[in-house]
């Protein structure tokens, strides 16, 4: 089989790399010309654990290529997907212009029968405008649409293609599930699940899926605050009713709120097409409005721990990525965090094992330094915001020697309090209570 995926960006790059390695031909389409020079070159140009290996391996296999020209990517095609951007705007809806756009250029470059497939996330009913679409601009076209979202977590994005939880095919066509079957081939032996229903449903899946995620991180946020006033611990709570089948233990990680290039994005869009339908989406719009506060409230814990003043103190932050094992910073908490702590009068250090060259197009007057050491030296108090492995076992005596107040504030709950008190520090996590430290802890941390 044939595809052409129009996109290189995270979902299409990662979508048509994992095709490929199901062995069927690829080709990657992208207007950015220097992109796809990159590309060429194995130059990858997002951070994607093993993605550039796959990409490296089916490009020497000819099965995965890159062009910029439409025509080659569609001709004898069985399938075209659509993976652009789809943004939101001011509004918060979606920004359409994109799919719609390449969808106007399929439909003049169609040779035969193909399954035009909706990859971005979409608003409901975009299927239905696509088709329209197509029809005006090749009335003798053949061809079916069908929507296919994505699920894929940044920086577990391959294997979420290969092992995912289910397969979703949005599609009226018989003709095009067939088609989809025969791509998902090897996943349909492994039996997973594949959910075929209307292009409706399909898109309100995705959607949907995204809000409810977002919802459970928000509720367990909400379980830490009052943990914090009752003296309970959040990560017993968490793990209490985790262990319920009817709940999981998956998204009930406490923490300084969801960021990213979905769950914002995808939760507002979700929002604005409750208002246009006239169905309300009243959760999801009280979780847009904690997940913000929750965020700004971090930056105040921050101020807090330093005695209610930052001015002029130096503030160490380890991760400035929404989540680990991504360069992504997009709508991530450090994003908000920061800038208040500098409002304020902070001077940050910060470090990032991928993500500091992204973050430094958004953030600006940041000390960047080489490791977590570094970031530690004279701070008056350290900041874990981003939970990458290298931060889970750092040498706490060291950092206390480095820091001018061994106090530490984490985000993500990943040291253990008795461990902060046996060291000496102030240790401030979500949803625990505070390790002050003693003159006895003190002393035998030195």
């Amino acid at each position: 089989m044939r595809i052409g995926m129009v996109g290189t960006g995270y979902v299409g790059l990662v979508s048509g790399t994992c095709f490929a390695e199901f062995g069927i031909d690829v080709v990657c389409l992208d207007k950015d010309e220097h992109k796809i020079e990159r590309l060429k070159k194995g130059d990858i140009p997002i951070y994607e654990p093993g993605l550039e290996d796959l990409v490296e391996k089916q490009v020497k296999a000819g099965r995965l290529s890159f062009t910029t020209d439409l025509k080659e990517a569609v001709e004898g095609a069985d399938a075209v997907f659509i993976a652009v951007g789809t943004p939101p705007g001011e509004d918060g809806q979606a920004d359409m212009s994109y799919v719609e756009a390449a969808a106007r250029e399929i439909a003049g470059a169609l040779d035969r029968y193909t399954v035009i497939v909706t990859k971005s996330t979409v608003p409901v009913g975009t299927a239905r405008v696509v088709e329209k679409i197509v029809r005006e601009e090749n009335p003798k076209a053949e061809f079916d649409v069908c929507s296919n979202p994505e699920f894929l977590r940044e920086g577990a994005a391959i294997n979420d293609f290969m092992r995912p939880d289910r397969i979703v095919i949005g599609t009226d066509s018989e003709r095009a599930v067939e088609v989809m079957r025969r791509l998902y081939r090897p996943l349909y032996i492994n039996e997973t699940p594949m959910v075929v229903t209307t292009p409706e449903s399909s898109e309100t899946i995705k959607y949907a899926g995204n809000a409810f995620l977002a919802t459970k991180i928000t509720f367990i946020n909400e379980i830490a605050n009052l943990c914090e006033q009752t003296g309970a611990n959040v990560q017993d709570v968490a793990r209490g009713i985790g262990l319920d089948g009817r709940i999981g233990s998956k998204f009930l990680h406490a923490g300084p709120g969801y960021g990213g290039s979905c769950f914002p994005k995808d939760t507002m869009a979700l929002t604005q097409i409750g208002q246009k339908h006239g169905a309300p989406q009243n959760i999801v719009e009280t979780v847009l409005w904690v997940n913000s506060e929750r965020q700004k409230s971090m930056a105040l814990r921050i101020i807090d721990a330093c005695g209610g003043n930052v001015d002029g103190k130096r503030i160490g932050v380890l991760g400035v990525a929404f989540k680990p094992n991504t360069d992504d910073v997009r709508e991530a908490p450090s994003l908000q965090i920061i800038p208040l702590l500098q409002d304020e009068g902070a001077k940050v250090a910060a470090y990032d094992p991928a993500a500091m060259e992204e973050a430094a197009k958004e953030l600006e007057k940041i000390e960047w330094c080489k490791d977590a050491y570094e970031v530690a030296k004279d701070a008056d108090v350290l900041v874990i915001i981003t939970e990458w492995n290298e931060f889970r076992a750092l040498s706490l005596g060291k950092l206390g020697e480095l820091m001018k107040s061994k106090v530490l504030v984490d985000l993500r709950n990943i040291y253990k309090p008795e461990d902060m008190e046996d060291k000496g520090f102030r240790y401030i996590s979500i949803g625990r209570p505070e390790i002050r430290s003693s003159e006895k802890s003190a002393l035998k941390a030195v």
